[in-house]
């Protein structure tokens, strides 16, 4: 459950973040009862008196023809989504944007091969974001000013106070990894109906545990580095599986990959990599393992690659892990 107050509050950020007036529309395929969709592209818009164009449903040739007509200015969607927009790609001298702006991507961790194929493609920076469905918005954003050239999440906007590490404990200084927390005017007002998982989350002081690992840079840039449930332990050694999908997903005929663990007998994790391909392409798994000896330290190496015709993702296009680890089990 998410306050008004703390949705018209990001609404006034995420439109003052991107510089939104009456003269832009963006594009609105996410569901609007995603965070996502609902703060960042509905409030947002509405806030600003610009305009969205409204789809039923994502689908990429509405895309393509959105950014010629009516010429869309803000085109935002979580990573999977912009996948799919370059697997179908004209090629870039057919592409007709004439209005567009502003390319933004959230729900998921950035990665670098996406941002250095979109920023190609539209020849605009990618700018990303960090929220989640218990605060009401971005929790941080990229500054329209200055694009990073790598993939942190960006900064903290108005009001919004960060504590990485055990709340026990002092923060962790810069390039320390550990547990985010926030603290803010979005912070949800609980779980409906369940008050011992709200009690979980939401800890003293008002402080909310994000289930997100990350760090901060010396700017105080955000970088995530994984979801703690999703961490695999590997002969002592903790693998973020966000990791080892940007280096995967960086080799040739790669359109995504996600990595997870599985248990063995002895109590360690195995890495096993889902290969989803790019349309037509099939990937060379012995190649692909010579590659990664080349860019990976050996615990985080897979043990094993599956091919996958497409990884399931939620409506709102995140990779969806739980079906994958019923096919491991």
């Amino acid at each position: 459950m998410v306050s008004h107050r703390g949705l018209l509050h990001f609404a006034r950020v995420s439109a003052e973040s991107r510089s939104l007036s009456p003269e832009d529309i963006a594009f609105a395929a996410l569901p609007l009862s995603h965070i996502f969709g609902l703060a960042t592209v509905l409030m947002a818009t509405v806030y600003a008196g610009a305009s969205l164009y409204l789809r039923p449903r994502f689908d990429t040739a509405d895309v393509f023809a959105a950014l010629a007509d009516p010429g869309i200015t803000m085109l935002q969607g979580v990573p999977t989504m912009f996948n799919r927009i370059l697997a179908t790609a004209p090629e870039p001298s057919a592409l007709r944007a004439p209005r567009l702006r502003y390319v933004y991507t959230g729900g998921a961790p950035l990665d670098p091969t996406l941002k250095r194929d979109v920023e190609a493609y539209f020849e605009l920076p990618l700018h990303h974001g960090y929220g989640i469905t218990e605060y009401a918005g971005s929790l941080f954003v990229t500054r329209e000013a200055s694009p990073r050239a790598d993939c942190s999440a960006g900064y903290a906007v108005d009001d919004v106070e960060l504590h990485i590490g055990s709340l026990d404990e002092p923060a962790k200084p810069a390039g320390e990894r550990g547990d985010v927390h926030v603290r803010g005017p979005g912070v949800m007002l609980g779980y409906y109906r369940n008050p011992e998982q709200t009690a979980i989350a939401i800890r003293p002081g008002g402080w909310l545990a994000t289930g997100d690992i990350g760090y901060l840079a010396e700017d105080g840039a955000l970088f995530l580095v994984g979801r703690s449930k999703d961490l695999i332990i590997r002969s002592g050694f903790n693998v973020y599986p966000i990791e080892v999908e940007s280096v995967i997903n960086a080799f040739p005929g790669v359109r995504q990959s996600a990595v997870l663990g599985r248990a063995e007998p002895d109590g360690n994790e195995a890495v096993v990599a889902f290969i989803e391909a790019l349309p037509g392409q099939t990937v060379d798994h012995a190649a692909l393992a010579v590659y990664l000896r080349e860019h990976l330290a050996p615990y985080k190496r897979p043990a094993q690659f599956l091919n996958i015709d497409s990884i399931p993702t939620t409506l709102s296009g995140k990779i969806q892990k739980q079906p994958l680890r019923a096919h491991l089990a």
